[in-house]
C-alpha cells in the first residue's frame, strides 16, 4: 500500500515565484549591462592596444551569456508539470548554476595562464584610456551587484551570476589599480599579480557552487538532513516495526523529496492513514514537502536502511 503526499507551504510557494519573477528581470538589465560593458572595453582595447582590457571584455562577454543560461533557466523552472516532464523543469536552474560555475573554473585557470604570460612579456598599455574604460566597467558591475544581491541567498542560480558579477566588479578595481601603477609608476608587473589574486579568489567561489550543483544534479542526499535521523524518528511511532529502502534526494535547492518503505504489524486501512500522518509531521520538520510512503508487513527480505 502506497501513500503519496506533496505538499508546499503556500506562502513559499509565493515567495519562490516573487523571487523568481523579479530576479528573472533584473537578469535581463544584467544582460544588457554587460552587453555594454563589452563593447566598451573591446573598443577601449583596440585603441589604447592594451590585451588585458580585451581579455577582460572577452571575460564579461562570457559573463553575459552565462546570464543568458541563468535567465532561460529561471523561465524553464517555473514551466509547468506534464506527461513528458512529471517533475516539470526545475533542475534547469541547477543546471545553470553548474555550468556557470564550471565555466568560472576555467576561466580562473585561463587567467592564471595569461597572467604568467604577462609577467614573461609585460606588454605596453596606455594607462590613462585603460583607466577610464575600467571605471566605465566598474560601474556597470557594480550596478549588476546591487541588482542581484539581494536574491543571491535564496537562489544558487542567481548567486552564480551574481558571483560572475562580483568577480568582473574585483577585476575592474584590479584594473584601475593596474592603470594607475602604469600611469604614475610604470609597473606593468601589477596587472599579472593582481590576476592571479583575483584568479584565486574566483576559484574559491566558484567550487563551492560546483560542488553544491553536482551534489543535486548527482541525486545526493541533501547535507544539512540526516536519514539516519528521520528512520529514528519515524521508527519512534506507535505500531511502526522498521522503516528501510529510504530514498531522500533534491530536485533543485527548495524541492526535498522522500521515498521509503515502512514495515507494519497487521493493522487496519483507517490506521494506516493516521500512520501516514504523523510521519508527513515529521519530516515537515526536515523542510520534507514530498513524500511516498509504501506501507507493508513482512514484505522485504532486505530492511537495511539503503536498498
Amino acid at each position: 500500500m502506497t501513500f503519496n503526499n506533496h505538499q508546499e507551504a503556500e506562502e513559499n510557494g509565493h515567495n519562490h515565484t516573487d523571487v523568481k519573477n523579479i530576479s528573472s528581470t533584473r537578469l535581463f538589465w544584467v544582460i544588457v549591462l554587460n552587453f555594454g560593458i563589452t563593447l566598451a572595453q573591446i573598443l577601449g582595447g583596440i585603441i589604447s592596444g592594451s590585451l588585458s582590457l580585451i581579455s577582460d571584455a572577452l571575460h564579461n562577454f562570457t559573463d553575459a551569456i552565462s546570464i543568458i543560461i541563468s535567465y532561460i533557466a529561471i523561465k524553464l523552472s517555473s514551466k509547468e508539470t506534464s506527461l513528458i516532464h512529471t517533475f516539470g523543469l526545475k533542475r534547469a536552474e541547477i543546471l545553470a548554476a553548474f555550468i556557470n560555475s564550471a565555466v568560472l573554473v576555467g576561466i580562473s585557470c585561463y587567467l592564471f595562464v595569461e597572467a604568467v604570460k604577462k609577467f614573461i612579456s609585460p606588454t605596453h598599455i596606455t594607462g590613462s584610456l585603460m583607466l577610464i574604460v575600467a571605471i566605465i566597467g566598474l560601474a556597470g558591475n557594480l550596478i549588476s551587484i546591487f541588482l542581484l544581491e539581494s536574491h543571491s541567498k535564496q537562489n544558487i542560480n542567481i548567486k552564480s551570476a551574481y558571483l560572475h558579477m562580483l568577480a568582473d566588479a574585483i577585476t575592474s578595481v584590479a584594473v584601475i589599480a593596474g592603470a594607475i601603477g602604469i600611469i604614475f609608476f610604470k609597473i606593468y608587473w601589477i596587472d599579472p599579480l593582481l590576476t592571479i589574486l583575483i584568479g584565486l579568489y574566483v576559484l574559491k567561489e566558484s567550487y563551492s557552487i560546483l560542488k553544491k550543483s553536482t551534489h543535486i544534479l548527482m541525486q545526493g542526499t541533501p547535507t544539512e538532513i540526516s536519514i539516519e535521523g528521520i528512520k529514528a524518528n519515524i521508527e519512534k511511532l506507535d505500531n511502526v516495526k522498521n522503516v528501510h529502502h529510504i530514498h531522500l534526494w533534491a530536485l533543485n535547492e527548495d524541492d526535498i523529496f522522500l521515498e521509503a518503505h515502512v514495515e507494519l504489524p497487521d493493522v487496519m486501512l483507517s490506521e494506516t492513514c493516521e500512520i501516514k500522518d504523523k510521519i508527513d509531521e515529521i519530516v515537515r520538520k526536515y523542510k520534507i514537502m514530498h513524500t511516498t510512503v509504501q506501507f507493508e508487513t513482512d514484505v522485504c527480505c532486505n530492511k537495511n536502511i539503503l536498498n
